[in-house]
């Protein structure tokens, strides 16, 4: 069978054609794919190291913090206890006689450090002495601060304060 020029260019030309998209779909398509699975991989992998390293400064900086606890508790009297210390204080202050109640609870946290945590209710007290006794009490050294502190006017006299407050302290 005879074919004429024209046929065998189109019958070239197919074959060419037919030829490329082989080489496309099973030559070129896969490589693209790979590469782009790697490019892909690589960002991620990215994304991890600048986490890491942001999770290694987090963690340096909470390990020099527990470390400045750590100097601070050293510092600290030997026969340090909350409770006391409240108490001394709330003597200072001369809130001693209103105070109405003083509820110690039981250290509470994980690792080394424990948080030791008293409640008090002070009653009748005047907004000056209220100062001068958190004042007092609100210590960087020995490691006491104000959890929570819920003040309300007095019922029966309103010149006068009702303070419930929660303090805390770290123990190790």
């Amino acid at each position: 069978m005879q074919l004429a020029k024209r046929e065998k260019y189109l019958i070239t030309l197919a074959v060419i054609v037919i030829v490329a998209a082989v080489m496309l779909q099973f030559g070129l398509m896969p490589f693209l794919e790979k590469k782009e699975r790697y490019d892909n991989n690589v960002i991620a992998k990215q994304d991890n190291l600048q986490q890491m390293v942001a999770l290694r400064e987090q963690y340096l900086l909470l390990q020099q913090e527990s470390d400045v606890l750590v100097q601070r508790l050293a510092k600290r009297p030997k026969n340090f206890t909350l409770f006391s210390f409240l108490e001394k204080a709330a003597g200072d202050a001369g809130v001693k006689n209103n105070i109405k109640s003083m509820k110690p609870s039981a250290a509470t946290g994980k690792g080394p450090f424990q948080e030791s945590l008293v409640e008090m209710k002070i009653e009748r007290v005047t907004l000056g002495q209220m100062v001068g006794y958190l004042q007092l009490i609100e210590s960087p050294a020995n490691l006491v601060s104000i959890k929570r502190i819920s003040i309300q006017s007095n019922k029966k006299e309103t010149q006068f304060l009702d303070v419930v407050l929660q303090v805390l302290t770290f123990i190790e």
